[in-house]
């Protein structure tokens, strides 16, 4: 795996020099930035070549917040993932920031191993949530009776072959595992992923698992 680039937003400095002090201890990862506030990440992304992979940033920051944030790097930076770092963990709180297009959601009390899993998770497979924010959504009343603004509802569009790839995504499979999993080529299963992203109005892959939990296409189990 090529070494992933990471830019940390958060304006608690205590905080944000831990993540930098444990990113450290982590040789996937290259912190390339830093910064206290959301203007100051894109006047850093404005003026460097060298975009990062993923972009980890606080959502209750003063002046741009998180979700603020993630819109303006979404319409400038389309290609750089977003993981969002908060204090709630409900599913409607996720299923908000999916909408958003965010990649990842973690709370800001997980444990270094699970920091490095989702940075590794989402620059892999695209999207990472813990398997008790996947009950939160499953669970959630108000997510499972709510029809998301960028979502199409018919699941009856989508094919056997496209929902059994649907659930193998939503189980962290990459492309390539996928492909070895049915016999067919990455290629062909990066084909699926884009139509499922265009049937269903997901802006990535998270919005695949979300859709999926909603739908009944992937059952979370915890264990």
């Amino acid at each position: 795996m090529n070494q992933i680039s990471l830019a940390i937003v958060d304006d608690q400095e205590l905080f944000r020099q831990g993540i930098i002090a444990l990113m450290s201890k982590i040789p996937q990862v290259k912190l390339v930035a830093d910064a206290a506030s959301g203007a100051a990440l894109l006047q850093y992304l404005a003026n460097t070549p060298n975009l990062p992979d993923i972009v980890l940033m606080d959502m209750e920051m003063p002046g741009m917040n998180g979700i603020e944030l993630n819109r303006a790097l979404h319409l400038q930076y389309p290609d750089i993932k977003v993981i969002m770092l908060t204090l709630y963990d409900q599913g409607r709180y996720v299923f908000k920031m999916v909408e958003e297009g965010v990649c990842g959601y973690l709370s800001k009390s997980c444990s270094m191993e699970e920091l490095q899993e989702a940075i590794t998770k989402v620059y892999t497979s695209g999207f990472f949530f813990t398997d008790l924010i996947k009950n939160a959504l499953q669970q959630s009343s108000d997510f499972r009776k709510k029809q998301p603004l960028h979502f199409n509802s018919n699941v009856a569009d989508l094919t056997v072959r496209e929902k059994e790839i649907m659930n193998l995504i939503c189980k962290e499979y990459t492309n390539t595992e996928i492909a070895e999993k049915l016999f067919i080529s990455p290629r062909t299963v990066e084909g699926h992923r884009n139509n499922l992203l265009m049937k269903t109005g997901s802006k990535n892959t998270a919005g695949l698992v979300v859709f999926a939990i909603k739908h009944g296409i992937y059952d979370v189990v915890i264990h």
